[in-house]
């Protein structure tokens, strides 16, 4: 068939389309379902030639960017390259016959194309698109500059070698589908591509310089200033997986270590070196692209430059980077509808970036549903298969992921972490705030909870519409605490919490504090409670002390810059918007008035208040606990559901189950529609379940007969009852069971608690750890150093000892809040100071006390010079922010400036080591001078 036959044959095959969408727009939904099934039928048995191929591969490259017309722009017909085009020539000739297409950019040939009809498998021809590059025909002028390019004994005059069938790309069945794609310069391995490269993408790869690895981090000053250990090792582990060809990779890092600076440096050390041409960091909020586009320009670099001063950053405003753009901001959500949803010339192409890196990967990314092999065949790829994916599928580059907790499905895209820095090793290292132990707040309904009796009336609001109905209770109804603010409001709740918060967290002590409620609507109930209370405890406040900042607040971006820059809101209620992703380092109270099951999710809230804050003297921070939310909290898991995605409707799985033509493709499906049945009906208000069960008998039964009899009995209900999957996904009425009840029950503060974990009390968490200190205290390296011997003390030992302790539960935090509250004292002592206690009966002092003291022995010890009083001045001081004196203090950049131990040596006669241990003992052996 001619391409122009074909060409008419597919005009008339959408002229006759429109007529059967027109026909279709007024047919019953029914018979809609059963001529979609038989569409899909039928258009599954099409097997396309390789001219119609082609003719679709014409299409998809003009919409790249390329001249192409397989009927008339073709070696035969007399088409040669010009200059000043790009240009797909066909039927171009080679020592081993004709190649489809002959790619040229300004009279160059820089790649070849084979295409080959839908149903045949794609990367196995790229052997014969190969053998075209090998011996395509070209003049002189036709060749580009740098050639030929050789793999073992071959030499290939282009550098690019494609092959195609024109299907579209599914990633998980990417033999099948898609354009493979060789590059001869790299000798890398082949890949699938989502589309077509356009002619920039190919013209940057080739003035892209290639060269060696670039050099190992150790052998080179960092480009990015003021970096810390970690992040030096994890640009180290990046750069490593880079050099051993892995493109997809995962940092995790806990919240507050520094993410964002670390991508600054890692993008500069890859740029400066030329590994990259152009990175897309991907955000999936404004919030946080514009967080990291003031990081790129307050960020130093070794050149006394700003990084986008260096390398020139797109804003997120821009759609398409500029050709000297080496950096673009932008969210997720922008890339689907640059991609997706705004199809024409002006959007991105596989080639735009070489290097993706995703912030937060661990938000917003569910994982695609396990699609196998044969679901091609009766599955509709667009329900399945997750934007977010497509995006990351969609570019022909290197994906480096960064998270502070890597859920299962972040793992499933990325692997697992090449460097992992987590939020106790940070606390340990000092970089990161502990919190002390959880403050449980307890009232007389989260004790009780609160009961509707049978036959009260009850007011039940309609969440969408805010419309109130009366009901009778036909049967008694009772809600827990986890429930509270969900699925009842509960002003008396509230309020009692808010008089807990206000009491707890005054409003002339340094720090904010941050709330998170269940809804919206919650988290205005939460304001008003809280402003009353703080009234009422400390008199008339200002009215913006206390502020929501949620989605539905107007610029919520300047109301969070105002929370982290200004003093006023003091006190923040949210729900979702400041739970993850948000620096405030100010951020001295968390405040949990919603359950919160994932561990995952929890960690991120946690990871609000863990940054440092020494302007105010930060410390620790606190957890308040209004919902019991460690009695449920899960920990991290990796379970997959049955059901990945819960926004399948009920006609989408069972149109899969209608088309699938295995008994073990039905068996896979049936089974997804038994647990989407089985969460339905306890949805299904009153008169829906009686309308079912008129007809359909016992639902519940129904769903455990369905479970285990074959698909086809399945099959045969939904086709007895078409109306069945309507009535399944309609909108839920709002009633008794969907609405939010609302409570008038009285309640009260009961207490506010430190929880230890379990039913223990402070007393009880001390006898454990002196008890553990005591088994222990000759079997741990570090603990005997730390007991026996600790003018030998390392920091290495220090970090060993925390680490166990950590891991048995006992940090400093929890220890001084546990001696003070048995103590009636908060004593700001060490850990070594409670291991001492423990082990040996000292005094538990401030640690800056022991610090200061020590300082002062050593100074009376003996005569020294002026410059050595100073220097032990600064020892002193730097000891207490990093303790334990060590060679390794020396290291820190107060004396690093000035040449570090060696320096600092010589002004002791090459004697510091043993004046460090010296003060090592005056610490914590030499008690207060007398």
């Amino acid at each position: 068939m001619q391409a122009q036959e074909v060409e008419a044959a597919l005009r008339e095959a959408e002229r006759t389309l429109a007529e059967t969408q027109a026909r279709a727009s007024v047919m019953p939904s029914q018979q809609l379902d059963l001529l979609a099934e038989a569409a899909a039928r039928s258009a599954d048995a099409i097997e396309i030639d390789e001219a119609t191929t082609r003719v679709l591969i014409d299409e998809q490259l003009r919409a790249a960017g390329w001249k192409v017309d397989t009927a008339l722009l073709r070696h035969g017909n007399g088409t040669r390259p010009g200059q000043a085009e790009a240009i797909a020539i066909a039927e171009w000739p080679t020592e081993s016959g004709p190649v489809d297409y002959a790619l040229f950019i300004d009279g160059k040939c820089v790649g070849v194309i084979e295409a080959k009809r839908q149903i045949r498998d794609v990367p196995g021809r790229l052997g014969q698109a190969k053998r075209y590059g090998l011996g395509i025909r070209l003049t002189k002028d036709e060749l580009l500059p740098d050639g030929p390019w050789a793999d073992g004994l071959d030499h290939f005059r282009v550098p690019f070698m494609l092959v195609t069938n024109g299907r579209p790309y599914v990633k998980q069945l990417a033999t099948k589908s898609g354009t493979w794609f060789w590059d001869a310069r790299t000798n890398s391995a082949p890949r699938a591509l989502a589309d077509w490269f356009s002619p920039r993408d190919l013209l940057e790869r080739i003035e892209q310089e290639l060269g060696d690895a670039p050099a190992g981090f150790q052998d080179r000053e960092v480009g990015v200033t003021g970096l810390r250990p970690y992040q030096q090792e994890a640009i180290r582990a990046v750069e490593e997986a880079i050099g051993q060809g892995q493109d997809h990779i995962l940092l995790a890092m806990a919240t507050g270590t520094g993410k964002t600076r670390l991508a600054i440096a890692l993008m500069y050390e890859l740029l400066r070196a030329k590994r990259f041409r152009r990175i897309l960091f991907l955000v999936d909020r404004n919030a946080l692209g514009r967080q990291t586009l003031d990081a790129m320009s307050t960020t130093d670099t070794s050149g006394f430059l700003k990084f986008d001063q260096v390398f020139p950053v797109a804003d997120m405003a821009r759609k398409l980077p500029e050709a000297t753009d080496r950096v673009q901001v932008a969210t997720v959500q922008a890339m689907i509808r640059r991609i997706f949803d705004e199809p024409g010339g002006d959007r991105p192409t596989p080639g735009t970036y070489d290097l993706i890196i995703v912030d937060e990967a661990h938000r917003g990314y569910t994982l695609d549903a396990e699609l196998r092999e044969d679901d091609l065949g009766f599955r509709n790829l667009g329900d399945y298969l997750s934007a977010y994916r497509r995006v990351l599928d969609f570019f022909d580059s290197t994906k480096i992921a960064l998270t502070a907790t890597p859920a299962f499905h972040t793992r499933e895209i990325f692997g697992a972490p090449v460097f992992r820095y987590g939020y106790r090793q940070a606390v340990i290292d000092g970089y990161l705030i502990d919190h002390r132990p959880p403050r449980r707040i307890t009232t007389a309904l989260s004790q009780t909870g609160i009961t509707f009796d049978r036959g009260e009336e009850v007011n039940i609001i309609d969440p969408r519409t805010g419309q109130i109905d009366l009901f009778d209770l036909d049967d008694q109804v009772d809600f827990e605490v986890a429930e509270f603010n969900k699925k009842v409001y509960t002003r008396a709740f509230n309020r009692a919490v808010a008089t807990a918060v206000a009491a707890e967290c005054p409003p002339d002590e340094p720090g904010k504090t941050l709330l998170f409620a269940a809804r919206d609507d919650h988290a205005d109930i939460l304001v008003d409670e809280l402003r009353a209370a703080l009234i009422e405890e400390y008199g008339p406040q200002p009215h913006d002390i206390v502020e929501k900042i949620t989605g539905s607040v107007d610029k919520p971006g300047d109301r969070i810059k105002a929370f982290k820059n200004d003093p006023r809101p003091k006190y923040v209620v949210t729900v979702d918007l400041l739970s993850t992703g948000i620096d405030v380092p100010a951020i001295v109270n968390l405040v949990f008035v919603r359950r919160v099951n994932s561990r995952i999710l929890y960690d991120q809230m946690i990871g609000r208040a863990t940054r440092r804050c020494d302007e105010i003297g930060k410390e620790y921070f606190r957890i308040f606990d209004a919902v019991d939310i460690y009695a449920n909290l899960q920990e991290v898991t990796d379970m997959r559901p049955v059901v990945v995605d819960p926004l399948l409707s009920f006609a989408t799985l069972v149109g899969d189950l209608n088309r699938a033509t295995t008994e073990e493709d039905r068996a896979f499906v049936r089974d997804q529609i038994v647990v989407k049945l089985r969460q339905r009906l306890k949805q299904i208000v009153d008169e829906q379940r009686e309308t079912l069960e008129a007809v359909l008998g016992p639902l519940e039964p129904l769903v455990e007969l369905l479970k285990s009899a074959p698909p086809g009995e399945m099959i045969a209900l939904f086709q007895q009852h078409q109306s069945l999957t309507t009535i399944l996904d309609a909108p839920r009425n709002v009633g008794r069971r969907d609405g939010i009840y609302i409570s008038d029950h009285d309640d009260e503060l009961i207490s506010v608690e430190d929880d230890f974990g379990g039913k223990a009390s402070p007393v009880d968490y001390i006898e454990s750890f002196e008890t553990f200190v005591r088994t222990n205290m000759n079997a741990i390296p570090a603990m005997v150093a730390a007991t026996q011997r600790p003018r030998e003390l390392t920091r290495k030992e220090l970090k060993e000892l925390a680490i166990r302790l950590d891991a048995e539960g006992f940090s400093e935090a929890r220890l001084r809040r546990a001696y003070g509250s048995a103590r009636n004292a908060d004593i700001a002592a060490h850990i070594i100071g409670f291991v001492r206690q423990a082990a040996l009966g000292d005094p538990l002092v401030p640690y800056e006390t022991r610090v200061e003291n020590g300082v002062q022995k050593i100074l009376a010890s003996r005569t020294w010079s002026q410059k050595q009083k100073q220097w032990l001045t600064r020892i002193g001081r730097a000891l207490k922010a990093q303790p334990v004196s060590d060679p390794e203090i020396l290291s820190e950049p107060l004396f690093a400036q000035a040449g570090g131990f060696d320096v600092v040596d010589r002004e002791f006669d090459s004697s510091l080591g043993d004046v460090l241990k010296d003060l090592n003992a005056a610490i914590w052996d030499g008690g207060q001078v007398a």
